[in-house]
């Protein structure tokens, strides 16, 4: 491990969150959020290159080495805000700036947008807002959804004969990575058990949303983010592929860096790390 890299643990009332952080103790405070069944690893390349920053790249509940939530309670897009916002207490900081990827990214902008006098700034990396949806599907979603979650208890996870074949299905999974950034999140991600290794992660994660955002929400919420936002977006990632999403984009007045690269450009490789922390740094060197 870098000398520069700490774990720490943060203790919060209700759950234990994991951390790495980067960066020097008196750098500019940043809480770092990543993806949907990620882990803070995905900082990994990035984080070390960005300069004057203290980086505290969380594991999300249910996600890397933190704690899973309790039985009964769920991951909703604010329970994360929660969480997040009460990690900022415990480490001491009256303000701070968001780094999110993904899912990370819409968790920080309903931060920003729900407590804009405690967020300075926001950078995002290929994430903005939830999937949504309107009034009419509500009925039928929250349907599936509760199915979905009272069949829950009959699945059992996938079991990986070794680290090795868990990372070749990671990099074919529903958001492809190469090689490198699926084998750091697998240090953090894989934990050993009876037959081989399976994801830590909790399995409630992937449960659909018993209700969405309507468009009219996500648009309120990025509206109502009143610091500089800045929007990394990846040229072959998954939101660009959404015309919905791209016609939405163009409805905002928002700092968009268009970068080469997936979904997670920031981690495949040291060339896409070294991009978005470009952009990054500038985007936090700027009064």
């Amino acid at each position: 491990m870098p000398a520069f890299v700490q774990e720490i643990r943060i203790q919060l009332p209700h759950i234990d969150l994991a951390a790495r952080v980067y960066g020097p103790e008196d750098g500019q405070p940043v809480l770092a959020l990543h993806g949907w069944l990620d882990n803070c690893m995905t900082f990994e390349l990035l984080a070390p290159k960005l300069q004057g920053l203290r980086i505290v790249a969380i594991d999300m509940a249910g996600h890397g080495h933190s704690g899973h939530r309790a039985p009964g309670a769920g991951y909703q897009l604010w329970d994360y805000a929660l969480d997040a916002l009460m990690a900022t207490q415990q480490l001491g900081w009256e303000k701070f700036s968001l780094l999110g990827h993904s899912l990370g990214g819409i968790v920080s902008v309903l931060i920003a947008a729900s407590v804009p006098e405690r967020v300075e700034r926001v950078a995002l990396i290929d994430g903005l807002v939830p999937d949504t949806g309107e009034a009419d599907k509500a009925a039928k979603k929250l349907g599936e959804a509760l199915l979905a979650q009272i069949d829950l208890a009959a699945k059992k996870k996938t079991v990986y004969a070794s680290i090795e074949q868990a990372v070749q299905v990671r990099m074919r999974g529903f958001m492809p990575v190469s090689q490198l950034a699926s084998e750091l999140l697998a240090q953090r991600g894989l934990s050993p058990v009876a037959g081989g290794y399976s994801w830590s992660s909790d399995a409630r994660l992937t449960l659909p949303s018993p209700l969405r955002l309507t468009m009219a929400h996500a648009a309120a919420f990025v509206q109502a983010v009143q610091c500089p936002m800045l929007l990394v977006l990846a040229e072959q990632g998954v939101l660009v592929k959404e015309p919905q999403f791209m016609q939405f984009l163009n409805t905002l007045s928002l700092d968009v860096q268009r970068l080469p690269g997936g979904h997670h450009l920031h981690l495949d490789d040291e060339e896409g790390a070294q991009a978005v922390a470009e952009q990054v740094q500038a985007f936090f060197s700027t009064q």
